[in-house]
């Protein structure tokens, strides 16, 4: 069973920095997974350990566990409202405004419409002499996205809102890209990053701001992007 890198620990929180790929947590959808991070941590620890929040399975990242169920029942309840101070890191296709707001409302699964608001900034530009399609190059951008509200696949929702879709996400991406990163990088990681969480210790009230380093193939396409890493 693979180690969880432990990025911050205390006697009511532990966070991990997620590798791209790994569930939170047992589903009905992905009865095949036998490993999980809420099961790996448990064994790592030794102890029962309670998901604050949730990751998307391709997402990596900061994903913060509370210790006991009260710390666990606070935490949420902050997340709920929208009083944790998120950033993600994304490669996405094509050249981003410098900076841009994205407020449009997504849809639950039983139809209802919720606001969803993500702001963002533009780090890096790339374009490689990769032709695709009727384009004699391919243009790429480097992210940091701050969403304001927490709604499902929301940062994967707005950029292709925005016609600037994260390389990888085969739901909400570009098939043509996730293609031509498949068979000439070989590479099908989704790259997209819960690089920051800051909130108020629930129970110290103390500030607390939790960064989670890069994972080797969103280094790795870095690299290729002649990007070097991001200082977050």
């Amino acid at each position: 069973m693979p180690i969880l890198d432990i990025i911050y620990h205390d006697d009511y929180l532990v966070a991990i920095n997620k590798p791209h790929g790994l569930l939170v947590h047992r589903s009905p959808i992905a009865h095949d997974v036998t490993e999980f991070a809420l099961q790996i941590l448990r064994n790592q620890l030794n102890r029962h350990v309670f998901p604050a929040h949730r990751l998307d399975r391709k997402t990596a990242g900061v994903l913060l566990f509370a210790l006991d169920k009260d710390t666990e029942r606070l935490m949420q309840t902050q997340f709920m409202d929208n009083r944790v101070d998120k950033k993600y890191l994304a490669i996405v296709r094509g050249h981003t405004p410098n900076e841009q707001e994205i407020d449009y409302p997504l849809r639950k699964e039983n139809g209802t419409l919720q606001d969803a608001f993500t702001r963002y900034k533009t780090l890096n530009h790339a374009e490689l002499d990769v032709p695709l399609g009727s384009h004699p190059t391919s243009r790429y951008s480097l992210v940091q996205a701050h969403p304001q509200t927490g709604r499902m696949h929301q940062l994967r929702k707005h950029f292709s809102h925005v016609f600037h879709p994260i390389i990888g996400d085969r739901t909400h991406g570009c098939n043509k890209q996730n293609k031509l990163f498949k068979e000439r990088w070989e590479m099908e990681t989704m790259l997209l990053h819960a690089s920051q969480l800051q909130f108020t210790h629930p129970i110290t009230g103390q500030p607390i701001h939790i960064k989670a380093p890069l994972q080797p193939e969103f280094l790795r396409v870095m690299d290729i992007m002649g990007w070097e890493n991001v200082n977050f």
